[in-house]
């Protein structure tokens, strides 16, 4: 993966550097379906669509995932996560601004474990537009007000 350095914080927001978090699952297999959750979040800030698809379960994974750069992520919050044998979910919230428009997807992922190898195979997602005031903090993370910064 590209874009990544190994010492920076990783994308993901785990707490972690980025070489200690989803630059593993980039470069072999996830241990478990939240870190495969995690690193395609990671995967999608550095539009990784080879990564992508080839962690996307072949029964639903589309033949081609276009990245046109457009959208940008700034943030990932874990809800829940859960593993019973070869099955996953992970319910998370993802920021992201879009053509200037702030929004929140929130999802409940699917996941399966095949052969030791975690695939994602669909999710329930929700897109909400994030109404920022002029004294709310900015949502791209940098601890400004939303008019000093972003907006």
């Amino acid at each position: 993966m590209t874009g990544i350095c190994s010492e920076q914080p990783c994308p993901c927001q785990s707490g972690l550097a980025y070489e200690q978090c989803c630059k593993p699952c980039h470069e072999g297999i996830a241990p478990s379906a939240e870190a495969l959750m995690r690193s395609r979040y990671s995967a999608f800030v550095n539009q990784d669509a080879a990564y992508l698809l080839r962690t996307w379960h072949t029964d639903t994974r589309p033949p081609s995932l276009p990245m046109d750069g457009k959208t940008q992520w700034f943030g990932l919050t874990i809800l829940s996560s859960e593993e019973q044998e070869d099955d996953g979910v992970v319910s998370f919230r993802a920021r992201f601004c879009e053509d200037g428009e702030w929004c929140e997807l929130d999802e409940r992922s699917i996941f399966k474990r095949l052969d030791g190898q975690w695939y994602y195979v669909d999710g329930n997602a929700s897109f909400t537009p994030m109404k920022l005031g002029r004294n709310d903090p900015c949502p791209c993370g940098s601890g400004s007000k939303w008019k000093k910064c972003c907006g």
